[in-house]
């Protein structure tokens, strides 16, 4: 082939099959054409064919222009699915999509009386973090599309290095770039700084320093900690490599996968493989940028969930765990009263 070759702009658009439509607009200007033919054919009886027209004319102009309409480059037919999909998804999402078991029959009167909402699963797109199984590694499980390791990358002060020392950085890491042989993903985070801990901790420990005048330094030093941060927006930033490999299953498994249709878990042997592979390309990351002073830390099970949940609520700085109560306490807009937890079936609750 010598001509040139012509690539649309937009890769994903479908392929044209007919008079420039797609398989899609003319299913449905097919569908609605027999629907039509049929819903005429046993009418033409009772009903005129101009009255027939007329009453066929709307719903041939709406598939029309369901079919053929765009809206800021997407199809009506898409957006109108997209809008009946929401309107019938449950507006909550949780964790565990599982009824909450119920109330106590003496909190029934005083709880809410509006219909309780419909609950969906979270399609979260990692299903858990669990240790590698040679090493300490958190492998990170991506819910059936694989697996993934986390690794996290120190800085390097580029503005501070001379002319061949920038060429030897770039080289190193060009070199680590041309050998990659799997995605790699380079993540570059920031994050809300909070300085109270170390504020805290200095304030503490003045008292028991050697010299008055450290112990001075010292307070300075929280003091200035203390206005820098209420009047800055402090951050941290934190650059991660992240390393995927995709899940591979047997040549004999060729059947076609639905857009929606979630993949099968990889089996205990898959995953192992996977696992080693993962762990290679890390090794080969740490000696291929070790030449850049850049040092590769893998993060382990703990480390790893906490980035996960620091993507996932990037503005929060303290554990989530302190502010969560247990699944089975009961929770009061004020203190109770010994005798209003008294319920009139004879049981009571303790404050």
């Amino acid at each position: 082939m010598n001509g040139p070759a012509r690539i649309p702009a937009d890769v994903d658009r479908e392929d044209r099959l007919l008079a420039g439509l797609t398989a899609r607009q003319l299913t449905l200007l097919a569908a609605t054409g027999a629907l039509l033919y049929g819903a005429w054919a046993a009418t033409r009886s009772i009903l005129a064919l101009p009255v027939f027209a007329v009453l066929a004319t709307p719903i041939a102009a709406a598939a029309l222009v369901l079919a053929l309409g765009q809206r800021d480059g997407v199809a009506l037919y898409r957006l109108v699915g997209g809008a009946v999909r929401h309107r019938f998804s449950p507006r909550q999402r949780v964790a565990d999509p599982t009824p909450a078991e119920p109330v106590p029959e003496w909190l029934v009167p005083a709880a809410t009386t509006t219909k309780a909402p419909r609950l969906g699963a979270v399609a979260a797109p990692a299903s858990g973090v669990e240790p590698a199984s040679t090493g300490e590694a958190g492998v990170v499980d991506l819910a059936g599309e694989g697996i993934a390791l986390v690794a996290a990358a120190s800085t390097v002060n580029f503005a501070l290095r001379t002319q061949t020392e920038h060429e030897a950085l770039v080289g190193a890491f060009a070199r680590y770039l041309h050998s990659l042989t799997a995605p790699v993903q380079i993540l570059i985070r920031a994050q809300r700084c909070d300085l109270t801990d170390k504020i805290t901790a200095l304030r503490e420990q003045a008292p028991s320093l050697p010299h008055p005048a450290l112990e001075t330094a010292a307070e300075e030093h929280a003091e200035f900690l203390t206005h820098l941060a209420g009047h800055t927006d402090l951050l941290r930033r934190q650059v991660l490599l992240v390393f995927r490999e995709a899940p591979t299953h047997s040549s004999a498994d060729t059947r076609p996968r639905r857009p929606r249709q979630p993949r099968r878990g990889m089996d205990a042997g898959a995953r192992h493989a996977a696992e080693a592979r993962l762990l290679r390309r890390v090794n080969e990351a740490i000696d291929l940028l070790a030449p850049a002073s850049i040092r590769l830390t893998v993060l382990d099970t703990a480390q790893a969930t906490h980035v996960l949940a620091g993507a996932c609520n990037p503005d929060h700085t303290g554990t989530a765990e302190a502010a969560l109560a247990d699944p089975s306490e009961v929770i009061t807009t004020h203190h109770a009263t010994p005798d209003e937890l008294v319920d009139p079936h004879g049981w009571e609750a303790t404050p």
